[in-house]
């Protein structure tokens, strides 16, 4: 084995490591306590020498003790203020982080205590931050997936209130089935804090698909004039093979489907067309959702942003995501969150109109 083979490298270069960390007490720059030591060895030498200097000189030794003197206060306190100036800078930046202010950062770059203490205080700000941020993104998150239910519900009170439909029981099954919705929406959204640790429950089931979106897109049809302004656009539902049936959590699929429909419908066209088109996968039960609108389409370069949280797209079809309609840009996020958690694929896909969002779905 030669002296330049990679081998005879590594163990100098692992050798060479552990000693540079072995001296790292004794080393001033990335020691306090070397630092330390080292102002007290030079405040010792420049008196020592400030000593012999006074005893081989016709200098009186007063002036030489207060020449060391003076000298070792004035390196003392140089040495105490590049100490102490990284834990001023901590300590407003705590002060502010008490404030509510999360965005307060230290500077970092120093390879003592001091530099690890940085480094570990804004690791500690970027979690505080991130946590303050989730919070609010939830809160967000339900409001926006409430919205729905309850203008649903309203939808059906109002007409019950206004004589256009009958208190019959077919009606007020609906509301209660709004309620209901409303308890389990509740429950599921406080699951999306847990979305990214991975410990959000999933319960799917086998169901007929045409009757499951027919329902889908009822609702949609009670919100509209409530969840939002239109009222012209026309849905669509096209199920092939009728009979199709499909293995997923009810529940999170109706949060993709019904925020899909929500954004089309958004934008789309005066008395345009809202099309949702289900197909069988390629895997047992596994499901291909489609919603295509007819507005003015999302560009290619901005389509991986539209999934994001609180993505405002700009451009022809920025307002996909969210735009000055009143939307949070939380929709498509939401919907890319539950078709993550059954581990399936949502996309912009291409069309020659419009907006396509394709959704699939693994099954079994």
């Amino acid at each position: 084995m030669t002296a330049g083979s990679p081998r005879v490298r590594a163990a100098w270069s692992r050798t060479w490591a552990r000693t540079w960390e072995a001296l790292r007490p004794l080393d001033p720059y990335r020691s306090v306590k070397a630092a330390l030591g080292a102002v007290v060895i030079t405040s010792v030498v420049i008196t020592t020498l400030l000593a012999l200097f006074a005893v081989h000189s016709a200098t009186e030794l007063r002036v030489i003790t207060i020449l060391s003197i003076i000298v070792s206060l004035l390196i003392t306190q140089f040495v105490a203020q590049s100490l102490t100036a990284p834990l001023d800078e901590m300590t407003d930046a705590a002060r502010g982080m008490a404030q509510g202010d999360y965005t307060q950062r230290v500077r970092g770059g120093r390879r003592d205590e001091f530099g690890e203490l940085a480094a570990t205080f804004n690791q500690m700000a970027a979690d505080l931050e991130a946590v303050d941020q989730h919070r609010k993104e939830l809160v967000a998150n339900v409001s926006h997936e409430l919205r729905t239910p309850i203008a649903a519900l309203r939808a059906v009170l109002e007409n019950v209130v206004d004589g256009v439909s009958d208190a019959d029981p077919e009606t007020m099954r609906t509301a209660l089935q709004q309620t209901q919705r409303l308890g389990r929406l509740v429950e599921h959204l406080l699951d999306l804090s847990r979305l990214d640790s991975g410990v959000v429950p999933l319960h799917a089931r086998r169901f007929e698909v045409w009757p499951y979106l027919a329902g889908v897109l009822k609702e949609a049809n009670m919100s509209k004039g409530q969840g939002h302004a239109r009222t012209d656009v026309h849905l669509h539902l096209d199920v092939s093979p009728p009979e199709l049936t499909a293995h997923a959590d009810a529940e999170r699929l109706h949060q993709v489907v019904a925020n899909l429909i929500d954004n089309a419908v958004k934008h789309s066209p005066p008395h345009g067309r809202v099309t949702v088109r289900a197909r069988g996968g390629s895997a047992p039960e596994s499901l291909e959702v489609e919603v295509l609108d007819e507005g003015p389409g999302i560009p290619e370069s901005q389509r991986h942003r539209v999934f994001e949280r609180f993505s405002r797209t700009k451009g022809p079809g920025g307002a996909q995501s969210g735009s000055g309609d009143g939307g949070t840009g939380l929709g498509l996020a939401i919907a890319r969150w539950a078709v993550d958690l059954h581990g399936g694929r949502i996309r912009v896909a291409e069309s020659p109109r419009g907006c396509r969002i394709q959704v699939m779905l693994p099954g079994r």
